[in-house]
């Protein structure tokens, strides 16, 4: 059996790690709110915008009509040989299995695609380190002076890295969101692409979440979302979320936004005739990008709300699992201490028999 002293010490090692586990998952709880915040403050936008480019199908000409193949380019259909997989992770970990959930579902993907050549971009050290380990990254590209012809640049292999994106997720800037968004855009134009994925863990509430592969080009129908896989979390792990926002203090339904959303869908389908300053075509060319930057905004603010959920149920179960382990080295120490006692009686006993 152990000595006492040595049990005390290794109490006050969990008591003390317990301490920890508790602040974080407090720290994360407060971090969660305002990630619900900020996804619910970034909806009118998104959901204008939306509405506006719906209107805007409606009055202009978005596919000829001698061929009918649509006039944007993102709206362009093709055979799909270069994928570009954009895969939001974390940059930290002490969060479950949310990490480790996003990037078995990523090897499932690339599996899926197997005969498809595939960019992967990667949002998140997590990501980004799990994904060095077991690809290259793509060549750089060699510079083109103006009035020269591009040299093509070999592939590094079947799936390389194309882009990191490390420490962005701390404070999800929109600017960043724009930015990614227009460099996919220009290589979708270009050819270099031929459609675009987001893999991201999609967050509606506490107990609403799941793992999804969302296709951002082309642009099947606006305003609705293109899941290509999609994994829920199991029973258990629902329970765990529960147990750990009712301790914290976090509501487990999401904000009843219904009303808000309908209001404005009216926009996109009152009968009535707006007179634009530019022409319907026009305002739908220069808008339709937009759409694929407020998407990725949206996936990496879900992603950052998932991430501290996953961190506030994984600190409460640590907790938990303390609180459990002091119990049984308490019973452990009094057993010690007891025995210790019990021989120290029965040594002083038998000196005084012998005497």
């Amino acid at each position: 059996m152990a000595n006492v002293l040595d049990i005390r010490r290794r109490i006050r090692s969990v008591v003390n790690t317990r301490q920890i586990t508790k602040a974080m998952k407090t720290v994360s709880a407060a971090k969660l709110r305002r990630a619900q915040e900020g996804a619910l403050a970034a909806r009118p936008y998104a959901q204008m915008l939306t509405n506006v480019l719906k209107s805007l199908v409606s009055r202009a000409d978005i596919y000829d009509a001698t061929t009918g193949l649509p006039r944007h380019p993102l709206l362009a259909e093709r055979p799909e040989s270069n994928i570009l997989l954009i895969v939001v992770t974390g940059d930290k970990g002490l969060a479950g299995a949310f990490n480790t959930n996003i990037l078995k579902m990523v090897s499932r993907f690339i599996q899926s695609k197997a005969e498809e050549n595939i960019d992967v971009v990667c949002i998140g050290r997590k990501g980004r380190d799990f994904m060095r380990r077991r690809y290259p990254a793509a060549p750089e590209a060699p510079v083109v002076q103006a009035g020269e012809e591009p040299t093509p640049v070999a592939r590094a292999g079947r799936v390389q890295i194309t882009g990191e994106y490390i420490g962005v997720l701390g404070k999800v800037d929109h600017n960043f969101a724009t930015t990614l968004g227009e460099s996919v855009i220009s290589r979708y134009c270009r050819g270099e692409i031929d459609a675009v994925y987001i893999l991201f863990n999609e967050f509606k509430s506490v107990i609403a979440q799941r793992l999804v592969a969302e296709r951002l080009l082309p642009i099947k129908e606006i305003g609705e979302v293109d899941i290509q896989m999609a994994e829920e979390a199991s029973q258990e792990e629902r329970k765990q979320r529960i147990e750990a926002a009712k301790t914290a203090g976090v509501g487990l339904r999401p904000v009843d936004t219904s009303a808000v959303d309908q209001a404005a869908a009216k926009f996109g389908t009152w009968p009535v005739d707006y007179i634009y300053e530019q022409k319907p075509e026009q305002l739908f060319q220069g808008i339709l990008p937009k759409y694929i930057g407020i998407q990725i905004f949206h996936a990496l603010l879900e992603s950052v709300a998932a991430e501290h959920a996953a961190r506030m149920t994984a600190m409460d179960a640590a907790t938990s699992n303390a609180s459990d382990m002091i119990e049984s080295l308490t019973l452990v120490m009094n057993r010690a201490r007891q025995a210790k006692i019990t021989k120290e009686i029965i040594e002083i006993v038998s000196g005084a028999a012998a005497q």
